[in-house]
């Protein structure tokens, strides 16, 4: 497919998106993919790599391990991407949640070494505000994001428990972050409402949601310590989905967003309206590309991460 880099954006997935063997075929086929995973075992000193290549997949869900084996996955698929095509360089980046950390690391702001220790940091937080403060989260399908805002609204009013929207993936598609009681008053609610289904996620964690207060702290000092450029291309931020060009808005950014809710339907909307029309999702799966083509239809996207996925960009 022809691609047009004053037209193109890269996506980087967020936590949800991993899997055993994430990059385990690239890393195979290309030298630029295995220095990356072989730069993060020794950065973290442990096998990281062969946690995402063998697991076991419970250790690899930990959100301790999952956010820098998702991160230097997305850096590893990058890297080999520039091998292929030096000087290729979009007009914008953007990443979903944890993947817009691996969006500043495409754009220049943040090193892969700064981001891998600064994810494992955050992951570190994360489950401890998680255990200190347990919660989970829900998909709402079928939904506008509207009511889905109302009966959050209402529930937490209702029953005095933490329940917001924690992130507008596309249309009718949400996914609602809270305390466990505030969820279970929220299902019956939501499909009351027209929603065609209310599905809890495998996930204990709250995130995007007032519970993760406990965790600023942690991050704030790892944020602090983490050197931040300008980003050399701009980045649509999560929390305002507008984009990041000073290095004080991406730290501002980043510091409000375990808190604040994904704005990914705005993002890709902001990301269209700039002129984006090629959008290459750089990391493990495909779920971006598909939610690309429910906000806007009129634009393409295609998923990089296995080797036989760069063919079809070379095509």
């Amino acid at each position: 497919m022809a691609i047009d880099p004053a037209h193109t954006a890269f996506l980087f997935p967020g936590q949800g998106s991993q899997a055993l063997g994430m990059g385990h075929a690239l890393a195979e086929a290309d030298p630029a993919a295995a220095a990356v995973f072989a730069e993060a075992d020794e950065i973290l000193g442990f096998r990281l790599s062969q946690l995402c290549w063998e697991g076991p997949l419970e250790t690899l869900n930990d959100t301790l391990n999952t956010q820098p084996a998702l991160l230097t996955h997305s850096v590893a698929v990058l890297r080999a991407l520039q091998r292929r095509a030096e000087g290729f360089r979009p007009a914008l980046a953007l990443g979903h949640s944890l993947g817009e950390i691996s969006a500043l690391v495409a754009a220049g702001s943040i090193a892969f070494s700064d981001a891998l220790h600064l994810v494992r940091e955050r992951g570190r937080a994360m489950k401890a505000a998680g255990e200190q403060n347990p919660g989970g989260m829900a998909a709402v399908l079928g939904l506008d994001i509207e009511a889905v805002e109302a009966v959050c609204r209402d529930v937490a009013a209702r029953t005095g428990r933490v329940l917001q929207v924690a992130n507008d993936n596309c249309p009718g598609q949400a996914v609602i972050s809270g305390e466990e009681a505030a969820l279970a008053a929220a299902v019956g609610e939501l499909q009351a409402k027209g929603a065609r289904r209310v599905v809890r996620l495998a996930v204990s964690i709250p995130a995007h949601s007032p519970l993760m207060r406990l965790a600023q702290a942690g991050f704030n000092r790892a944020l602090d310590e983490t050197p931040i450029s300008d980003p050399q291309i701009p980045v649509i931020g999560n929390v305002r989905a507008a984009p990041l060009g000073t290095a004080s808005e991406v730290q501002a950014d980043l510091g409000a967003q375990l808190t604040s809710r994904v704005r990914w339907t705005e993002s890709i909307r902001a990301a269209a309206a700039a002129g984006m029309r090629t959008f290459l999702e750089i990391g493990t799966g495909n779920v971006l590309t598909g939610l690309v083509r429910r906000i806007d239809p009129a634009c393409r996207g295609l998923a990089l991460d296995e080797p036989e996925s760069y063919r079809e960009l070379a095509g």
